[in-house]
């Protein structure tokens, strides 16, 4: 069966929590040991978040006064190599020497006249309190919205149309190699208009799961799974009355709201993939991925459900 999976931030730097190698290492070594058995039952695919990494090295360029911060495809591309380079060692520390690895620097299409441009939600970087997020606002003419009790810097993020590397991915994946790919949504990339075949990178970021669901489509995977820090997709997220979908189908599932910042790109990945696929996909949490696959745990989105049912 091959499985695509996609990690989320908190798989890498939990939130809060300082932006070191060290902690990230830690916390890459922990998705490790629960993504090891998985990739020795089953071919594997695995796509990353990487808010918080390109957030960091925005900050440490900005620092540099004397030449411009690299633009975000740059700082995407840097941040799929690093983060990569770290989970296929963790990974290949636990799994057979044989087994091999392979990151791919993704490309991903998507269209400048997106109207995401004109509206940024993407969360990139640290969490700041009110003041401090208004301070860097006017030093560096950055872009903040509330994310929780806390503020963060947003930008636009655009609906991703084609994968450029799928045809090596394949290759790959012939060769029972497990495969990183897409990381933090793929490098945003654009035709530059009127030039003939000329592709440009974009200053903006596409969220990671829904190109994580056009990357397990495309290659016609057997189940999409989303890695969060929540166990399940929830009704009532936060009050008393809050609810954990076990079981839903796609068409149930699109009809209800999840936060746009959290919940709801996850959510819209999910129902995409089962609608086009017919197979299935599945939300929950890292240390739960075994029982996720075999649909004991997390929510799970298919075309078998006729509705919602919930966690008893």
């Amino acid at each position: 069966m091959l499985v695509v999976t996609a990690l989320g931030g908190n798989a890498l730097l939990r939130r809060g929590e300082p932006m070191t190698a060290e902690n990230q290492r830690r916390n890459i070594r922990i998705a490790a040991e629960a993504l090891a058995p998985v990739a020795n039952e089953h071919q594997l695919v695995l796509s990353h978040g990487n808010g918080p990494q390109v957030g960091l090295l925005a900050l440490q360029g900005a620092a540099y006064t004397d030449v411009e911060t690299y633009p975000l495809d740059v700082l995407g591309a840097e941040t799929e190599g690093m983060v990569g380079y770290m989970i296929e060692q963790e990974l290949g520390n636990l799994l057979p020497f044989e087994r091999p690895f392979a990151t791919l620097l993704t490309m991903i299409e998507v269209d400048p006249g997106d109207p995401a441009f004109r509206n940024p939600t993407k969360f990139i970087g640290p969490v700041y309190a009110k003041a401090e997020a208004d301070r860097v606002a006017r030093e560096k003419g950055w872009v903040f919205k509330q994310d929780g009790d806390k503020w963060r810097r947003v930008v636009a993020s655009p609906e991703p149309k084609r994968i450029f590397e799928l045809r090596p991915i394949k290759w790959l994946l012939e060769r029972n190699t497990i495969v990183i790919a897409a990381g933090g949504g793929g490098i945003p990339t654009t035709y530059e208009p009127g030039a003939k075949r000329k592709l440009v990178g974009v200053e903006c970021v596409i969220d990671k799961d829904l190109a994580s669901e056009l990357l397990a489509r495309e290659l016609d995977a057997d189940l999409f799974v989303m890695l969060t820090d929540a166990d399940a997709v929830y009704v009532d997220w936060g009050k008393p009355t809050q609810k954990a979908i076990r079981r839903a189908s796609p068409s149930a599932l699109g009809r209800m709201q999840f936060a746009a910042g959290s919940m709801g790109p996850k959510v819209e990945a999910a129902c995409r993939f089962v609608s086009a696929t017919g197979k299935r996909a599945a939300i929950g949490a890292l240390a739960d991925l075994g029982r996720i696959i075999a649909g004991e745990a997390g929510t799970t989105v298919s075309s078998n459900e006729s509705g919602i049912v919930y966690a008893a």
